[in-house]
């Protein structure tokens, strides 16, 4: 097929479905492709090749469709006429050709439009998810200055077991049965770390190891997390309508779960007030709960749970009481320039005269075992769980960090 077909041939298949009014279904885009003199000549494999690639630019991702099938892509950002992919290692430039900004346009409020969002020059962004999964956000100029503008994330459709985070060097070996054992003695904990660092492919893949006897609540903004358990329930946040009602934020949804019967209350990005019904509901026999919250450090995690629960109305001293009594323990993901990792394991507590809640150190990647693995060791033989052999072992885990997992986890 010469370059200049696939672009031509769609807009023919355009002008035949919008003269006809009719859905651009995979069987009427290989019929209206058949119709077309240049199938005379294609052979039945390639007539269908091309059908599907006329599908994707009429109502899929276009030219960006084969980098969303592909299984190591995270992430693939449109700037203007660039195109960048991270597949774990960081963003890279790929030759894809996205048309002028006027089709890059047409996509992203075609792409909008699939999710129910409206763009245009009156809404010059939208934030959605795509029916696969993926998330999309759009941007528009004059507000993106280079732009059109497209972010889109991709999620793997089956997380990865604990195993597959050791074979990639996220998590090493000897760190893999203290994650067990943490899950197994029903710790409340978070998973922290910056944008990008894994925190969603490693909590869904914890809660893949909670015994299948219980039921997992996950409240979301976006539906992300697809843990591989037999009974699973999620509620999805929604957003307001054009008339700026029919809004359900996560705190509501954090009541609502409450109310669903959850041995495991997880929502799965702590960004506002709702931490403090999730810290309550916590405090009140729901433990084993989790979470992520983007902090870049574990040390800055009391100060981020200080500044949602403030969001909540809860006072500075009131919120280090309800975490430490909430709270248990903290994993910190990085980003690398190989891969994303699992850098430390910590516990929260209490400091100072004023008992404010601290973050120290069972495990670090690089130092070993710390201060808290005494503390953590005692968590869990509290809950009948033995402690695993890491937290006495004072070598440093030094290698290990290998390729990152790929793709399909929000990371």
């Amino acid at each position: 097929m010469s370059a200049p077909l696939g672009p031509a041939l769609t807009a023919q298949v355009r002008r035949r479905f919008a003269a006809a009014g009719v859905e651009a279904t995979p069987a009427a885009v290989v019929t209206a492709v058949r119709g077309e003199p240049v199938a005379a000549v294609l052979g039945d494999t390639t007539l269908l090749r091309l059908a599907d690639q006329v599908r994707d630019h009429l109502v899929g991702a276009g030219p960006l469709a084969p980098l969303l099938a592909d299984d190591q892509v995270t992430d693939v950002l449109v700037n203007g006429r660039e195109v960048w992919v991270d597949r774990g290692q960081g963003l890279r430039r790929v030759r894809v050709d996205v048309g002028g900004p006027d089709d890059v346009r047409r996509l992203a409020q075609r792409l909008a439009a699939a999710c129910g969002r409206r763009l245009d020059d009156g809404q010059p962004y939208a934030d959605a998810r795509l029916p696969d999964g993926t998330r999309l956000h759009a941007v528009l100029p004059p507000v993106a200055t280079g732009g059109p503008y497209l972010s889109l994330r991709t999620f793997r459709h089956r997380p990865y077991t604990l195993a597959e985070l050791v074979e990639h060097g996220t998590v090493p070996a000897v760190v893999a049965p203290l994650l067990g054992a943490v899950v197994a003695a029903r710790l409340a904990y978070l998973v922290v770390g910056g944008t990008g660092s894994g925190k969603t492919t490693l909590l869904g893949t914890l809660l893949g190891l909670v015994p299948p006897t219980e039921r997992i609540v996950l409240v979301e903004d976006a539906a992300e997390l697809r843990p591989v358990h037999p009974h699973v329930v999620g509620l999805q946040a929604r957003t307001s309508n054009v008339e700026g009602a029919g809004a359900v934020d996560l705190t509501d949804l954090v009541r609502q779960a409450l109310r669903m019967r959850p041995d495991r209350l997880v929502v799965g990005e702590c960004r506002g007030a709702e931490v403090v019904d999730l810290l309550g509901a916590l405090n009140t026999g729901h433990d084993g709960g989790a979470g992520t919250l983007h902090a870049n450090t574990p040390a800055d995690v009391p100060a981020r749970l200080e500044a949602l629960g403030m969001l909540g109305g809860l006072s500075r001293a009131a919120l280090h009481a309800q975490v430490l009594a909430a709270l248990q323990v903290i994993l910190h993901v990085r980003r690398t320039g190989s891969g994303r990792v699992l850098e430390s394991v910590s516990v929260l507590r209490p400091a100072g005269e004023r008992h404010l809640a601290t973050v120290v150190p069972a495990w670090r990647r690089v130092h070993g075992t710390g201060s808290g693995a005494a503390v953590l060791a005692r968590l869990l033989a509290e809950r009948g769980t033995p402690a695993p052999s890491v937290l006495a072992d004072p070598a440093p885990v030094r290698s290990g960090v290998g390729a990152p997992p790929s793709g399909r986890g929000r990371v």
